[in-house]
């Protein structure tokens, strides 16, 4: 099955069907309940796209923190789908509004091919924000420790 995000056809990744008691972002707050993958991509209770989850869950990621795609897709019921949280924020809409610069991997490091402009751009966002950003081996990475957001 495949649906309508930024006039692109994607194929959201459902991973399992079985329910698992997640953390669900439901009306500005992680409240508890019994989902399924199927249910946080098709059956939300708003009735959002997990794009739409994914853009509500990185606006809340506070000014000088970071957080992991992985972290993102859980906060979003679905924890297998890093990969679809990078994509949604490759085709973000709203550049301005949701803070894609503000999601590095789980080791903290920066997008090589930042969709607004390259890591370099997405490195001075961050800290602009007061985030440190360091160069290892010729990519730019943050402290997790230091920066992560722990909702």
């Amino acid at each position: 099955m495949l649906f309508r995000v930024a006039d692109k056809e994607v194929s959201p990744f459902i991973g399992s069907v079985f329910p698992i008691k997640q953390n669900f972002f439901i009306d500005g707050k992680f409240q508890p309940r019994e989902i399924s993958c199927m249910d946080t991509v098709y059956n939300n209770p708003n009735d959002k796209t997990f794009f739409e989850l994914v853009y509500e869950a990185v606006r809340l990621i506070p000014e000088g923190k970071v957080a992991s795609y992985g972290q993102i897709a859980k906060l979003c019921g679905s924890p297998r789908s890093s990969r679809a949280v990078g994509y949604a924020l490759h085709v973000n809409p709203l550049p301005g509004i949701v803070p894609c610069h503000r999601v590095v991997n789980r080791e903290g490091r920066l997008a090589p091919a930042f969709a607004f402009g390259g890591a370099l751009v997405q490195k001075e966002l961050l800290e602009r924000e007061g985030v440190e950003v360091f160069e290892k081996d010729g990519l730019f990475y943050v402290s997790m420790e230091k920066f992560r957001w722990n909702p």
